[in-house]
């Protein structure tokens, strides 16, 4: 009924149906069956046809003056609605690197955000240098407040918190040349005499159980240390060289010229949201409204 009584209005105000649909940017059909509706649903003429125009009944008077005010403080509550929405805005600054990437975080947060305007998304990214990668923990809560981080990679000690959202399954890269590229899974006895890059012993636990199994289970294999933490260059070489890398089905898409195959390995790396010990009302809201979906808060001194 509201666009009905503001159509009535710029009628009342043109003199004329055609004036008003220009105004409305509506046929003047469209106008008419309006009023007509209207006029239906109030009960009594509003409207009189003239040969010199529209011209309001003493029903129609009484009723533009009410619906003029009715409009004004409907107009003036959704203006007060939306500053509210924005005066309580929470911008979540999330952290994304190819190693440590976003996108299930929102794929989770596109299904609830409709419930949750006052939040909005800032994707800051960072780069996957070993040397900073440990400071980018520390500082959580300063040039952004959460990240979506393997269990694999940030190893989960440090001063912040967890979120357990999910699990990556480990896979094997390989280069889109290599005689392996056109296998769907890779086993690893597909493996035996390949040369397989994991990072350095002592970087994991879940990995250095994944080295131990391979080289007890499957000798055949040989292991080349890589480096401490896996950045853009081990992939670069992995696509350059003939080896393989034991790598996570998250890092699929870092270099196009690589193949992520799924591998039979019965292991899986937790991810899940860092966020600062002491996060801000705003952070702490959002981490809630995760929990609130049953996502598991993961203790990682228990580890």
């Amino acid at each position: 009924m509201m666009k009905q009584m503001n159509t009535f209005i710029q009628v009342a105000d043109s003199g004329s149906f055609s004036k008003a649909a220009e105004k409305l940017f509506i046929s003047p059909t469209a106008v008419i069956k309006q009023m007509n509706l209207l006029e239906s649903t109030v009960g009594v003429p509003l409207l009189y046809r003239t040969n010199h125009g529209i011209q309001l009944s003493d029903a129609g008077t009484s009723f533009y003056k009410d619906a003029k005010e009715i409009l004004y403080y409907t107009e003036a509550a959704i203006l007060r609605a939306r500053k509210t929405v924005q005066d309580n805005t929470h911008i979540i600054r999330v952290g994304s690197s190819l190693l440590n990437p976003c996108k299930v975080l929102l794929d989770i947060w596109n299904e609830k955000r409709v419930h949750y305007p006052q939040f909005k998304i800032k994707i800051v990214p960072f780069e996957d240098e070993a040397d900073a990668l440990d400071e980018t923990y520390l500082n959580l809560g300063k040039h952004f407040d959460i990240l979506v981080a393997p269990k694999v990679i940030a190893n989960w000690r440090g001063p912040f918190q967890v979120l357990k959202l999910g699990e990556y399954r480990f896979s094997f890269a390989v280069s889109i040349r290599h005689h392996l590229a056109q296998k769907k899974a890779l086993s690893l006895t597909d493996l035996h005499g390949e040369q397989l890059i994991i990072v350095k012993r002592g970087t994991s636990g879940l990995i250095d159980s994944i080295r131990d199994f391979i080289m007890e289970q499957h000798p055949e294999i040989q292991i080349i240390e890589g480096p401490q933490h896996y950045s853009i260059d081990i992939f670069n070489r992995c696509e350059q060289g003939n080896e393989v890398l034991l790598t996570l089905d998250a890092w699929d898409s870092i270099h196009p010229s690589l193949l992520t195959i799924p591998s039979d390995l019965n292991f899986a790396s937790p991810y899940g949201l860092l966020y600062p010990t002491k996060p801000s009302s705003a952070v702490f809201e959002f981490i809630e409204i995760l929990k609130a979906a049953k996502f598991e808060a993961f203790n990682f001194r228990k580890t």
